[in-house]
Order: structure tokens, then sequence, then C-alpha cells
């Protein structure tokens, strides 16, 4: 199975884009995994926040006519564990699915075309975070969500 997360704009920090590349390593060791970037919208001083999500929302549509399964990370979404994260994972895993890509938006979210394509959400936290951050939280829970199913001891219960 190949896993990508596809993130508009790319990690402006040094620190954070280490850490990101770190684990985008240690999960290379498990599965197929791609982190693609889209641009970010230019000269957007101009445009109202409903514009930017709007064209945002027409590049993650484009990119998404390669994968089975698309999921969005949004605070709308539902919670999940580490443990039952894992289990979605496996079960993806199990169904023979080829490719499965998690999204994570602009700086405004994604636009209402967006949430209609692609109905499966899943929140790393109620509260906003940065995307930078998002980036390094997903990247660590898709580790150790590798690292549940292969039985390492990453996790602790």
């Amino acid at each position: 199975m190949k896993i990508t997360l596809l993130t508009v704009g790319k990690t402006t920090s040094k620190e954070m884009k280490s850490l990101i590349d770190d684990y985008v390593q240690r999960i290379g060791h498990f599965v197929n995994f791609d982190l693609k970037y889209l641009p970010n919208q230019k000269h957007t001083k101009n445009l109202s926040e409903k514009e930017v999500k709007t064209a945002e929302g027409l590049q993650i549509l484009d990119a998404l006519s390669k994968y089975q399964i698309a999921v969005l990370l949004d605070d709308r979404g539902s919670p999940m564990r580490s443990m039952d994260f894992a289990g979605s994972i496996q079960k993806h895993f199990n169904s023979g699915q080829k490719s499965i890509c998690y999204i994570i938006g602009g700086a405004y979210g994604f636009s209402e075309a967006v949430y209609q394509a692609v109905p499966k959400q899943l929140s790393l936290s109620k509260m906003t975070l940065s995307h930078q951050m998002v980036r390094l939280l997903f990247v660590e829970q898709l580790y150790r969500g590798l690292a549940i199913i292969n039985h390492l001891p990453y996790h602790h219960e």
C-alpha cells in the first residue's frame, strides 16, 4: 500500500522539517510513503477567504484522482486514539486498497467542494494547530500506528 500526505504549502521551519523528515524516513521502513506539497496560492492579498479555499480546493481535487481512499485532516473530523488509528491503517492493508491519501488544507481549511468529495475526516486535535505542526503530528502518529501494527515497543498503552 502507498500512503500519501498531501498538504498545501511547504514546511518553512528548518527545525520542523528536520523532525518531519526523521519520521518520513522511519515510515519508509514499513510502507511506501510520499509527502506531497501543493503550492500556496499566490497573490492572495486581494482574494477573499472563500476564493483562496476554492482555488486550493481545485488543486486538491485534481491531485485526488490518483488515490483510492482520501481522508481530510480537519478539526471537524472524528478524533481517534492511536490504537484505533493503527487499526484503521491495518483495515486498509487488509482490504487490498492500493493507496490512501491524507490531506492537510491551507490556512483557511477546505472548500465545500473538497468536503463533499472527501467525506472521511480525522481530527488530530480539537485545538487549532499550525499547518506546520499538523504535518509533524500526523507523521508521528502514522509512524506510531505502523509501530503498533508491527509490535514495536514505540507505543506504550
